[in-house]
């Protein structure tokens, strides 16, 4: 028999604040030293309750949880989740939607001006003593640009806020929000993505993917020459191959990448071949402002699940 005690299993550290938050309730709290299910499984064998970040959760991670009540998401994306395990034997799922949107937002303007003005090939340019590089290389102001958003959530309103903040004109395809409610906020309803990916100068992604990459090398095309791509959202939502090809050759401006098909980016990837490509890894949410929220939150979600079956007091949410 284990004397292994852990009655929430934390696969990826979260905030100080949020650990305090579940031990303070009397939990168990157990913070594991990798991903591997090596160390995973011995906590998983006794946890009620797993907090999970980029990392997920599988099937066979559930299936070794026997005791498993309630899983919590550190951030939006619940895709690493396998949710069919779940909800074959009925245990909530939480996320945390908008707690790192203003970080994810300012990031995407902040890949936007990267872009927009070469910053990546500025330095480069500083450091090498490159003095004729503006003289020789094309940038532009945000001002005055197309700001295109797909879809229209949480981070993408903050994102048109800041956008028009710089003068810019803002455009969305989103399936949800009505046409007068965009207006009213000074937003152009578009009818379909092709249309969005025409109209901009900046096409930011904040969707969904589907089966196949929704940004191809036709999408890519419509976006022209003079156009800039940033992904914060999802990497499956591009095709990475046509992506390279539209960089170096030149149907596209530039694009800013925070997330990619597959993290993090291998050393022989063909994009890191790409001059005009700004890439982050991963950082959307990784501000100490985001964090502080995303943890306290997730474990919240967590504690007032917990306290339903009677796991935690009910005055501990």
């Amino acid at each position: 028999m284990s004397d292994i005690r852990c009655d929430c299993l934390i696969v990826q550290p979260i905030a100080k604040s949020a650990i305090r938050m579940l031990e303070e309730t009397g939990l168990n709290v157990h913070i594991a030293p990798s991903t591997a299910f090596a160390d995973l499984e011995p906590y998983l064998a006794v946890a009620t309750a797993v907090i999970t970040r980029n990392h997920g959760l599988s099937a066979r991670e559930i299936e070794a949880a026997p005791s498993l009540q309630v899983v919590g998401v550190h951030g939006t994306g619940t895709d690493k989740v396998h949710k069919p395990s779940l909800s074959a034997r009925g245990i909530p799922l939480h996320n945390t939607p908008g707690a790192n949107s203003q970080s994810v937002a300012e990031l995407v303007i902040g890949l936007a001006l990267a872009c927009s003005r070469s910053l990546i090939a500025a330095d480069n340019a500083s450091r090498t003593g490159d003095t004729l590089f503006r003289q020789h290389h094309r940038t532009f102001e945000l001002s005055g640009r197309r700001l295109g958003l797909f879809g229209y959530g949480h981070i993408a309103k903050l994102v048109a806020r800041l956008g028009q903040a710089f003068g810019m004109e803002v455009a969305t395809v989103s399936r949800f929000t009505p046409e007068e409610e965009l207006r009213q906020q000074g937003i152009t309803l578009l009818p379909n993505l092709d249309s969005l990916c025409e109209w901009s100068d900046i096409v930011s992604l904040h969707g969904i993917p589907e089966a196949e990459p929704l940004f191809d090398a036709r999408r890519l095309s419509l976006i022209g020459k003079n156009g800039i791509l940033i992904n914060t959202a999802r990497g499956a939502l591009i095709d990475e191959d046509a992506l390279v090809i539209a960089l170096k050759g030149g149907v596209i401006a530039g694009a800013g990448l925070d997330v990619l098909a597959t993290e993090p980016i291998s050393s022989g990837h063909p994009l890191l071949d790409c001059p005009n490509l700004v890439l982050t890894p991963h950082i959307g949410g990784s501000t100490d402002e985001a964090l502080e929220k995303t943890g306290i939150q997730v474990a919240s979600k967590v504690l007032a699940e917990l306290s339903a079956i009677d796991r935690v007091p009910a005055t501990c949410t």
